[in-house]
C-alpha cells in the first residue's frame, strides 16, 4: 500500500518556483498536510490529534524556558522553583502552563485513545499506527513521572522513592536497575540529575515518535466513524480548509478549559504536600501520583504480591500493543457492533473507577473494588474481545462514506461538501 497524497503543489511566483526547484518543502507538505484526502465524515473526536500537537509544542517551549532557571540539585531545586514563581518575569505563568499542560495533554491522549477503541482505529491496516501511539503514551508517562520529581517537594520525593523501588522486584536484575536509576543507594542528588536529564531528553524522542505516527497515518489514511475505507474521491475532502477550520475551533474550545485551570485553579490538580520541601525523614500519610497515573497505581496496589503488582501494572499497557490481534471482529466501528457498545462503556467506567480507587488508601473495600475492576480490565481485552468477535451479529455497514453522508443518489458539490 502506498502513502496517500493529495494534489501536487504548483508554485505560482517566480521565487517559489526557484525555491522549490532547490528545496521542495511545499512540494512535500502540500500533498501530505494541506490537500491530503481526508474522510468527509470525521466528527470532533478526530480533532484531538491537532490538540495534542498544539500541547506538545506548548510543553516543549515552556519546558525549555523553565529549564533555563531550574537548578537540578537537592539543596536548590525546591528554591529554584520558588524563584521561578516569584522572581522570573511571568515565571508563574510558565510553570502553571507547563504543569497544567501535562494534565490536559494526558486528558486529550486518553480521549484520543478511547476514540480509537470505539471506532476500531487499531484494526488492519492501522496496526503500526496504533502501536506507535501506545509507544508515545509510554514515553509521555516516563517524561511526566520524571518531571513530577523535579520540584523536589514531599510528594515528588516520596513518589520517586515508591515507584523506583518497584524495579527492585524484578528477579536477578531488580536491585541493579534500581541502583542505576538512583545513581546510588537511595533517592538523592544523582537521582534528581538523572531525572532532569531524561525529562529534558525524552520530549525529543516523543517528537520522533510523533513523526512516525503521522507517517504511519499517511499510509492507510484516517479511519472514520463508519469504520470503512474510502473508495472514491467523493468520500474525501481536502484537509485544508475543511479540517483545519474544524481543528482550530476545537483547539480554541479546549484552550478555554486550559485557561480556566491556569488562571482560576492552577493548583487544583496538584497535591498540597508538594509545596513542602522534600524531607527523607518525614513520610506523607498518603502517597499518590498525578491523576493520570492513578488507574495504573490502583492496578499496582490491587495485587498483594509486589512483583505481581509490577507485572500487572505494565501488562495493563502492554496489552494495548497486541490489541489489534485480540479483537477478532471484522467490523471496525462500534456503531455497527450492538453487543460491543455496552462493554466499551463498561471499560470506560472501569478505567474511571480505577482512577478513583488509585487516589484512595490501599485498605478495606478500596482494595477489593480495585481487584474486581483490575480483573475486569484484563477480562475485557484478553477474553471478551476475542470471543465477542466470534459470536456478535453486526449491523450492515454502508457501502461508502458518500452514500452514508450525502444520501443514496447525491452528487458531490461545494455546498454539500461544506455541509458535510
Amino acid at each position: 500500500m502506498s502513502v496517500l497524497h493529495g494534489e501536487k503543489y504548483e508554485p505560482k511566483s517566480a521565487f517559489m518556483k526557484w525555491f522549490e526547484s532547490r528545496l521542495p518543502v511545499m512540494g512535500f507538505l502540500y500533498p501530505t498536510a494541506i490537500s491530503f484526502p481526508t474522510p468527509r465524515n470525521l466528527n470532533y473526536f478526530w480533532t484531538f490529534g491537532a490538540i495534542l500537537m498544539a500541547f506538545l509544542v506548548i510543553q516543549l517551549i515552556t519546558g525549555i524556558v523553565l529549564a533555563m532557571h531550574y537548578t537540578p540539585h537537592v539543596d536548590f531545586a525546591f528554591e529554584s522553583v520558588e524563584h521561578i514563581m516569584r522572581d522570573v518575569n511571568y515565571g508563574w505563568l510558565l510553570r502553571y502552563l507547563h504543569a497544567n499542560g501535562s494534565s490536559l495533554f494526558f486528558l486529550a491522549v486518553y480521549i484520543h485513545m478511547f476514540r480509537g477503541l470505539y471506532y476500531g482505529s487499531y484494526k488492519a491496516p492501522r496496526e503500526i499506527l496504533w502501536i506507535v501511539g501506545v509507544l508515545i503514551l509510554l514515553l509521555m508517562m516516563a517524561t511526566a513521572f520524571m518531571g513530577y520529581v523535579l520540584p523536589w517537594g514531599q510528594m515528588s520525593f516520596w513518589a520517586a522513592t515508591v515507584i523506583t523501588n518497584l524495579f527492585s522486584a524484578i528477579p536477578l536484575v531488580g536491585d541493579s536497575v534500581t541502583q542505576w536509576l538512583w545513581g546510588g543507594y537511595s533517592v538523592d542528588n544523582p537521582t534528581l540529575n538523572r531525572f532532569f536529564s531524561l525529562h529534558y531528553l525524552l520530549p525529543f524522542a516523543i517528537i520522533g515518535a510523533v513523526v512516525l505516527h503521522i507517517w504511519a497515518l499517511h499510509v492507510p489514511g484516517n479511519n472514520n466513524p463508519l469504520g470503512i475505507d474510502t473508495k472514491t474521491k467523493q468520500d474525501t475532502l481536502p484537509f485544508h480548509p475543511y479540517y483545519t477550520v474544524k481543528d482550530t475551533f476545537a483547539l480554541v474550545a479546549f484552550f478555554l478549559l486550559f485557561a480556566a485551570l491556569v488562571f482560576y485553579a492552577p493548583n487544583y490538580l496538584s497535591h498540597s504536600d508538594n509545596y513542602i520541601k522534600a524531607n527523607p525523614l518525614v513520610t506523607p500519610p498518603h502517597i499518590v501520583p498525578e491523576w493520570y497515573f492513578l488507574p495504573y497505581y490502583a492496578i499496582l496496589r490491587a495485587i498483594p504480591d509486589k512483583l505481581g503488582g509490577v507485572i500487572a501494572m505494565f501488562a495493563s499497557i502492554g496489552v494495548l500493543f497486541v490489541l489489534p490481534w485480540l479483537d477478532t471482529s471484522k467490523v471496525r466501528s462500534a456503531n455497527y457492533r450492538p453487543m460491543y457498545i455496552p462493554f466499551f462503556w463498561i471499560l470506560v467506567g472501569v478505567s474511571i473507577g480505577l482512577g478513583y480507587l488509585g487516589s484512595k488508601p490501599p485498605e478495606g473495600g478500596y482494595v477489593i473494588a480495585a481487584r474486581i475492576l483490575t480483573a475486569y480490565y484484563f477480562f475485557h481485552f484478553l477474553i471478551l474481545l476475542p470471543l465477542l468477535g466470534l459470536v456478535e451479529k453486526t449491523r450492515p455497514v454502508p457501502e461508502s462514506i458518500a452514500k452514508a453522508v450525502l444520501g443514496e443518489g447525491a452528487t458531490s458539490g461545494a455546498g454539500k461538501g461544506r455541509a458535510a
